[in-house]
């Protein structure tokens, strides 16, 4: 069984993992205007405030390194680690990445490094489960000891925006259906063990993902969210826990209703019996749409709530799905097992609050 022992982030409210967190859990955002003109006025955007202009596949380098450093400041072993490094969708317009040998090049020349490979999953918001599934396969047949999960992506090209906003998909005024471009670079370790242990996966895909087409008049087919809903049954089972029995759960929802919508309909067909809140935390909310980058923020926040306490108990369910209907889901138990956080008026009760 596979688990996070550390998380790198670099990301519109922080330079690394500690700050980017903390700041995503104060609600803070990094949204301000970009160089991108928009109809009504500069774009909104999430950008990350580098020290230098840095532009094109060198500031994509950049992010991924700053991610990387982060995690071998912690754990200086994790430079012999295992790389799987994941991109946005090859058929996505202004995919920041074209060449994933040259980004690895100039990885390996900024961190000092000696070049490596890496196993490459370009599958947009998704491709962090992928990731997943194969680094545990590498972790358990022996290939690797450790691996590190690199996630990199951004909106914030020219062609990305205006084939975005030709399709009406980018919030701006007298659109409120739409995401904010953003741009991040994530990475986490993973290895056997761990303080936050991945005891289920899911995979699935929707058929009636974001603009299908393929009803018998030309329009989208309906809604059920079957796909999310089929991923989740997936990890829940293997995870041997029922739905009502997450703590809380971590989401892409990356700001469009499509995606709430998906979210929504799956609670309600497989959540039964509980009657406590259960809390939805989102990136989104403070980092905008960062694409492939999405699922290793995720997991850097649910490692900083279980080393910080502050995570409302255990398990953890963690989801995301692309625009082409690729779901993911995944469960994630803290070492020592379920603890119950108590609330102020419990502990009251108990003697514990003068």
């Amino acid at each position: 069984m596979i688990g996070i022992h550390a998380a790198g982030m670099v990301t519109a409210v922080g330079l690394d993992w500690a700050s980017s967190a903390a700041a995503i859990r104060a609600r803070l955002d990094g949204f301000a205007e970009t160089r991108f003109v928009g109809s009504g006025g500069w774009r909104i955007g999430a950008a990350v405030p580098l020290p230098r202009n840095w532009i094109g596949p060198r500031r994509m380098a950049h992010l991924a390194a700053g991610a990387v450093a982060d995690i071998l400041r912690q754990r200086p072993e994790a430079k012999e680690a295992e790389l799987i490094l994941c991109l946005a969708e090859e058929s996505r317009p202004g995919r920041p990445v074209p060449d994933p040998p040259g980004l690895l090049r100039m990885l390996a020349a900024i961190l000092g490094l000696p070049e490596r490979r890496a196993h490459v999953v370009a599958h947009g918001r998704p491709s962090g489960f992928v990731a997943l599934d194969r680094a545990r396969r590498m972790v358990a047949s022996g290939q690797a000891r450790q691996v590190i999960l690199l996630g990199l992506d951004s909106y914030l090209t020219s062609p990305a925006i205006a084939h975005y906003a030709g399709l009406q998909r980018l919030l701006e005024p007298g659109n409120a259906d739409g995401f904010i471009p953003g741009e991040a670079a994530a990475a986490v370790l993973l290895a056997g063990g761990g303080p936050l242990r991945l005891t289920g996966l899911g995979l699935a895909r929707e058929i009636a993902f974001l603009g299908n087409r393929k009803g018998e008049d030309g329009e989208d087919l309906p809604l059920r969210g079957d796909g999310m809903a089929a991923a989740y049954r997936i990890a829940l089972a293997e995870a041997e826990v029922d739905l009502a029995h997450v703590e809380y759960r971590i989401s892409d929802l990356p700001g469009e209703q499509h995606f709430f919508k998906q979210t929504a309909l799956m609670t309600l067909r497989l959540e039964r019996g509980r009657k406590a809140f259960q809390d939805l935390w989102s990136p989104a909310e403070s980092l905008g749409n960062i694409g492939a980058a999405v699922v290793p923020v995720m997991l850097g926040m649910a490692l900083a709530a279980v080393s910080k306490g502050y995570a409302p108990g255990s398990p953890v369910l963690v989801e995301a799905s692309g625009d082409d209907g690729a779901c993911g889901a995944a469960v994630f138990h803290e070492a020592r097992g379920s603890v119950r956080r108590l609330s102020v008026e419990d502990r009251y009760a108990a003697g514990a609050v003068p």
